[in-house]
């Protein structure tokens, strides 16, 4: 169901694209980060108890 938006639909639609897109990015940069970092610190704790 698609509200009415009149003349500003495109920039309304618009700025909800940009804000999913970014949202998404930044949880995409979140999980490879958290990933590198979990990795880094079983590697650490590997050398750490032999």
């Amino acid at each position: 169901m698609m509200p009415e938006l009149g003349k500003y639909a495109f920039e309304v639609l618009s700025a909800y694209g940009v804000s999913i897109a970014l949202l998404l990015g930044l949880t995409g940069l979140s999980v490879r980060r958290f990933r590198r970092v979990r990795a880094e610190m079983e590697r650490v704790e590997k050398g750490r108890n032999g």
